[in-house]
């Protein structure tokens, strides 16, 4: 199936805070949380002067395995699954099962959703990554489990 396939399946079948992997061909996954209408809320790159963009633009050119690559601050952003900028041979699903957690109520996980849209983090890879904040939105817990030779399923105290 093609990744727009893909999507439109993920849009079709999602539901209100389910996880949404973005699997790369490389190994690794970006991760976000099904927002309603199509929507996912995740770790996008933050608002840049023209410096920091031709930077990216130009080591995402010479890397083009990585999606946006997320250089220090980020930016929790809604966005449309479709818009997620991905590299070619990306794969996107609904993951709810990679992690052994309870989702958290719905209303819950809107008053973290509602807390942390818009707002600008620094991306740390081991502490504060985009699979620690999507885990924390859905279950209150951040959890990584795609770092190798970390514990899995060992809730990051300093995310």
């Amino acid at each position: 199936m093609d990744y727009e396939d893909q999507v439109r399946e993920v849009v079709s079948n999602a539901q209100f805070g389910d996880l949404i992997e973005f699997s790369y061909p490389i190994g690794y996954s970006h991760w976000g949380v099904y927002d309603d209408d199509g929507h996912v809320i995740h770790f996008a790159v933050a608002d840049e002067g023209r410096l920091k963009s031709v930077v990216r633009g130009y080591i995402q050119t010479v890397f083009p395995v990585c999606g946006d690559l997320l250089l220090g601050e980020t930016k929790i952003r809604r966005q449309l699954v479709a818009d997620v900028n991905v590299p070619s041979g990306s794969n996107v699903m609904i993951t709810n099962n990679r992690h052994a957690r309870h989702k958290s109520s719905e209303e819950e996980i809107r008053r973290r959703r509602d807390a942390l849209l818009e707002r600008e983090l620094t991306y740390k890879l081991f502490t504060l990554n985009c699979e620690h904040f999507a885990t924390f939105v859905r279950f209150g817990q951040a959890v990584c489990n795609q770092i190798p030779g970390k514990s899995k399923n060992v809730e990051c105290q300093e995310a």
